[in-house]
């Protein structure tokens, strides 16, 4: 009765709502020209005083401004009783909070959570002392910063006994808060078994909060909630949807970025990261007013949100949204509809707020100290006060605060001495407040990288923003490791299996220097095979609680960056003495499967061996031998093959590839036909010079020898899942990849039957069958089936690592959705995770619990009547000896040796290699970014035509292959650009304007110069391939872009286009793209039209 009795207030709700919409729709156009006039009564008022200031002293307007969020694109979004005109005026003034009603973001009233009653202290706004002015928001004037009279902007936190009941009683709810980085005003909020994504919109909504800590919000009576993206009917060909599950593993392929392997032993992160679209920087907020102009941004439309009115709770409201069922209830009931909440508390800070990378604003400090310079008196009283701005070089935190006091010495030293190229610098820097006076938060700089412009700055200032560690290992550390030279001793080679005598081989990109894995093969019959995965044996070096294990779990992952490697462990350990290097003996851990021509797995064996690798075979080598290039009658004849050591001929590598190559391909079929699911697209690679620089790119397909490695990886990983889970229930360290975002699964679908591309996503091998089809479907069109694996992935979600006891009550949440397994973990990779070493230990402990099991009982008989040496390892597991006196005793004695954590200590354990796993992803996409940032630098322009993905009236979203990468084109509000858009048919039509218009309707501003939406050349320079003119650098310079007048290096066959332009979802248009920022700005790479006239 509860929850019916809440849906039916809701709806009632709505309907109030609607009513209310219809009533202000018949005032709207007879108050539509007082809008304007009104908005700006409406700053007056807020303002006082501020404006008649502003006016007195030209420079002093300019400080102000330059502090506020002001820009051709970034304004302030007015919210009045009226929705305004444009969210780009007022853009010459600080950013104020306008017609904020008083005591809406500081309320004097008390907290009632569950019938209790909490107080909330919120004093008085008071004026500043010899001054009638009231600031409510923005920079202020220096010497009034720390005035501690001025008005809370921010509702205060709950109190934690308020937090806590609120919690308990479904009143609330515990989150972590990710901000959308195309627009830091919109942050998303995931409530488990709510299936659609919470958004707090605005600055006071978010209530202080930054990317990544962990919140507590309060959800929205239903009549606030917003529009869903992409549900107003005229956004028929929305494709781009916001996105905050930026990582996603679909596959179990290994990370392509890590050492260059294409190697898939399962941890293939799908992202689209690479995909990122340039930040819309309209500025807005959700303040509790009267009414909120919400913009939705849908290709380009403007959707204002009347549901966003504020009207009174009902009776009965507040209770209909206690708990998650009612809550996600809801949200199925209304699926236009998003929930909305606000920020009521932060429990748990991020780490993002210690790892800060901006650029400083010091201009308006040299400008205010010019005005003050003769009142010596005044300065020094005013000194303490003294700040400059920061402005992050990642777009979901705010711009910041820092005391010029706090600054460090040597940069102190330099604002003093008037240096102007401390803007250029990278800067490190740490939140250490934001009270709730403030609209802006308090920042110390610890130091500077170097400027901006440079590589090496950029990347130092990567791996501190992802807290990756990278100094050198202590002695302490490297003293945990046997001296060199080393041999294995010869008593541990007597407790190994050994297989030095078996050839084995690597398989790895060409400059790999880890080898943490080789296989082997052997033909048993005809139809039966034995196939060996070894596994470098890491964890007999790192023993647990030492400082080596310390410090690995610390680091818990390699990071590769390109032209650089980030280890994990010590080079001694990754590089020699753990590495498979071929023609010495090493330590393994090894398996065994006996496999028929099915690909069914007959027998199997999991040890500690001791092989000795026969060679060092590169994807390409392989290949080779796959395709029968290099074969045994032509291999002498070949240049550039590896060395090969003991007593193997070419004859027995090539033989075995064959036979692996054929094995895998069975395999393969047979995990599709069981529903696995993959998203496999090109991969960008660079090109460098001799410097380090990159100099072109190709986009690669992974090949045969890729795919032949990665299902004996995935074999491997999920046998090791198996054995590990059912020895320890309640400790084994396992990887779970959820069920993809449904919602967002199903917008993809709708888009791909729009256009004729039929799709079924009703589960992961239905899926990956439908792609499978539109691969054959679109040979002819490769670009196209990019695209759509590009949005295949997105929503996907982010595969994790957990123990087993934390979910032990909730076994169908164990599963892998992309490799559709039950079980599976991370095994095969030891030398470059911390996981991997876990789970080695805890399969020794097995092992180990098992040769004391087999005492007791020499041979078990299994159900069937088959008999088996194995009672843990397996294929069949013999429970009852696992839970029998003697298996329980061995299993316990085992994991006290081998160091397996308990499961609390376990899922410490897994949270944070999680988080490390996600900082070294970001890190590396952050790096890849980089290289195409100093490629297009290079490069000056690169032209390339883009296929259409999203298109509306003010930007259309585009990717362009060659970088496989997503951007915008803004061309609203261009100067000389007319924009026709025509809804019944989404066509977009640009036309070359013949006059021209310096200001924008309904309130001050400039148009965006041509230049930053359209690169035009005129015809008779085509033939010569001109460069770029005075013109057409200033308006670059104008969009941030340095480019010189040398000739533009681009292939020369991409043809510009012609006004005007007709443009139609999946167009191919040719565009331009550039690099923007470095010197005093974050990197991004810019896009522009590529289009010729006669009238440039």
């Amino acid at each position: 009765m509860r929850r019916g009795s809440g849906v039916v207030e809701s709806s009632v709700i709505v309907e109030r709502v609607d009513d209310v919409d219809k009533e202000k729709k018949k005032k709207r156009r007879s108050n539509r020209r007082s809008k304007h006039n009104s908005a700006f009564n409406s700053v007056n008022e807020a303002r006082g005083e501020t404006s008649d200031s502003l006016k007195s002293d030209d420079k002093t307007k300019n400080f102000v401004s330059s502090m506020g969020y002001s820009s051709s694109k970034q304004g302030l979004e007015m919210t009045s009783n009226e929705q305004t005109t444009s969210n780009v005026g007022f853009s010459s003034m600080p950013t104020m909070h306008i017609n904020e009603r008083v005591g809406s973001a500081c309320d004097d009233t008390a907290v009632v959570v569950g019938g209790s009653i909490y107080s909330k202290s919120c004093p008085e706004s008071i004026a500043y002392p010899g001054s009638s002015k009231l600031c409510t928001d923005g920079f202020l004037p220096f010497h009034q910063f720390e005035g501690s009279f001025r008005k809370k902007l921010f509702a205060p936190y709950w109190p934690m006994e308020a937090v806590n009941e609120a919690l308990e009683k479904g009143e609330a709810f515990k989150v972590l808060f990710r901000v959308n980085a195309h627009n830091r005003l919109e942050a998303y909020c995931k409530i488990d078994g709510v299936p659609t994504d919470v958004l707090v919109n605005g600055m006071y909504s978010q209530n202080r909060a930054v990317e990544g800590d962990i919140v507590v919000i309060k959800v929205d009576p239903l009549g606030l909630w917003t529009k869903m993206k992409g549900s107003n009917g005229s956004s028929n060909n929305s494709t781009v949807v916001e996105d905050c599950n930026l990582v996603q593993e679909v596959n179990g392929l290994a990370d392509n970025s890590e050492k260059g392997k294409g190697k898939v032993d399962a941890n293939c992160e799908h992202s689209d990261g690479r995909s990122g679209v340039l930040p819309d920087k309209g500025f807005y907020d959700a303040t509790q007013v009267t009414r909120t102009a919400t913009y939705n941004y849908v290709n380009g439309h403007h959707q204002y949100g009347s549901e966003s009115l504020h009207v009174g709770l009902l009776p009965g409201q507040n209770q209909g949204m206690n708990s998650v069922d009612q809550l996600a209830s809801m949200t199925i009931r209304y699926p236009l509809k998003r929930p909305t909440a606000k920020v009521v508390a932060i429990v748990e800070k991020s780490l993002r707020r210690n790892a800060i990378v901006g650029f400083l604003n010091v201009k308006p400090w040299f400008s205010y100290l010019e005005l003050n310079r003769k009142d010596a008196k005044k300065n020094s009283v005013i000194l303490d006060h003294e700040y400059v701005t920061l402005t992050p070089t990642d777009p979901r935190f705010p711009k910041m605060v820092v005391f010029v006091r706090d600054l460090p010495v040597s940069i102190k030293k330099r604002l003093e001495d008037g240096d102007i190229t401390i803007e250029t610098e990278l800067l490190a820097a740490q939140i250490e407040d934001w009270s709730a006076e403030s609209s802006f938060p308090c920042a110390r700089v610890s130091h500077s990288f170097g400027r901006g412009s440079d590589l090496e700055p950029q990347i130092n200032a990567i791996l501190y923003e992802n807290a990756i560690h990278c100094a050198d290992f202590s002695p302490q550390v490297l003293s945990c490791l046997p001296s060199t030279p080393w041999e294995i001793p010869s008593k541990e080679i007597q407790t190994r299996r050994d297989l030095r005598d078996l050839c084995v081989f690597t398989i790895d990109p060409p400059t790999a220097s880890d080898l943490d894995d080789a296989l082997s093969v052997e033909k048993l019959s005809k139809d039966t095979f034995r196939v060996g995965v070894h596994i470098a044996d890491v964890s007999y070096f790192v023993l647990p609680n030492t400082a080596l294990d310390v410090e690995a779990q610390f680091r818990s992952t390699s990071v590769y960056l390109l032209q650089r490697k980030i280890q994990m462990l010590p080079s001694l350990l990754s590089e020699e003495l753990g590495s498979l290097n071929p023609g010495v003996d090493r330590l393994s851990f090894s398996m065994f499967w006996e496999l028929n021509s099915m690909g069914d797995v007959l027998d199997r064996w999991i040890g500690r061996a001791v092989i000795r690798s026969c060679c060092k075979l590169s994807y390409r080598h392989a290949q080779d031998f796959i395709q029968g290039i290099a074969d045994v009658e032509n291999f002498s004849t070949l240049e550039g093959y590896p060395e090969l050591h003991g007593q193997f001929e070419w004859s027995d590598v090539i033989r075995s590839v064959k036979y692996l190559h054929e094995i895998s391909k069975t395999l393969k079929e047979k995990r599709f036909n069981g529903g696995a699911l993959q998203l496999e697209s090109a991969k960008i690679v660079y090109l460098f010079d001799e410097d380090g620089v990159p100099y072109d790119s190709n986009l690669i397909e992974r090949m045969d020898s890729n795919f032949l490695v990665e299902e004996f990886m995935l074999l491997a990983n999920t046998t090791a899942a198996e054995i590990i889970s059912r020895a320890f229930p309640d400790s084994a360290l396992l990887r779970r990849h959820p069920e993809p975002n449904m919602r967002k699964l199903k917008e993809f679908e709708a888009f791909c039957r729009k256009h004729g591309l039929a799709l079924d996503t009703s589960s992961s091998g239905q899926f990956h069958q439908s792609l499978e089809k539109l691969r054959e479907k679109l040979k002819g069109d490769s670009v196209l089936f990019d695209i759509l694996i590009s949005y295949a992935s997105k929503p996907m979600q982010l595969a994790s690592y957990f123990c087993s006891g934390n979910l032990k009550d909730n076994l169908n949440d164990w599963g892998h959705y992309g490799l559709a397994v039950p079980l599976y973990t991370h095994f095969t990779s030891p030398l470059r995770r911390y996981p991997d070493i876990v789970v080695h230990r805890t399969l020794a402990a097995v092992i180990e619990a098992e040769e004391l099991c087999m005492k007791h009982r020499r041979v078990l008989k299994c159900t069937d009547g088959k008999v088996s040496k194995h009672c843990f390892t397996g294929i069949y597991f013999d429970k009852e000896a696992a839970e029998s006196p003697q298996g329980q005793e061995a299993l316990s004695n085992a994991a006290l040796k081998h160091g397996i954590p308990s499961p609390d200590l376990l899922g410490d354990v897994a949270a944070y290699c999680n988080e490390r796993k996600l900082a070294s992803r970001h890190a590396e996409d952050a790096c890849e970014k980089l290289y195409m940032w100093v490629l297009l630098k290079r490069r000056e322009i690169l032209l390339s035509d883009a296929r259409v993905l999203g298109l509306g009236p003010r930007f259309m979203s585009v990717y362009i292959q060659k970088l496989a990468i997503e951007r915008r084109i803004y061309y609203d509000e261009v100067e000389g650009l007319t924009v026709e858009w025509l809804e019944s048919t989404s066509t977009l039509v640009l036309s070359l304007a013949g006059h021209k218009r310096l200001f924008k309707r309904g309130g001050p501003g400039n148009y965006m110069a041509l230049g930053n939406a359209a690169w035009v050349v005129n015809p008779y320079d085509l033939s010569v391939e001109t460069g770029i003119d005075d013109c057409d650098a200033t308006r670059m310079a104008n969009g941030e872009v340095a480019l010189s007048d040398s000739e533009p290096n681009s292939k020369p066959w991409i043809d510009p286009g012609a006004f005007p332009l007709t443009v139609r979802m999946l167009s191919t248009i040719p565009v331009a793209l550039y690099a923007i920022g470095g010197g005093d700005g974050p990197l991004e790479i810019g896009v522009r039209l590529y289009m010729s006239s006669y009238l440039k």
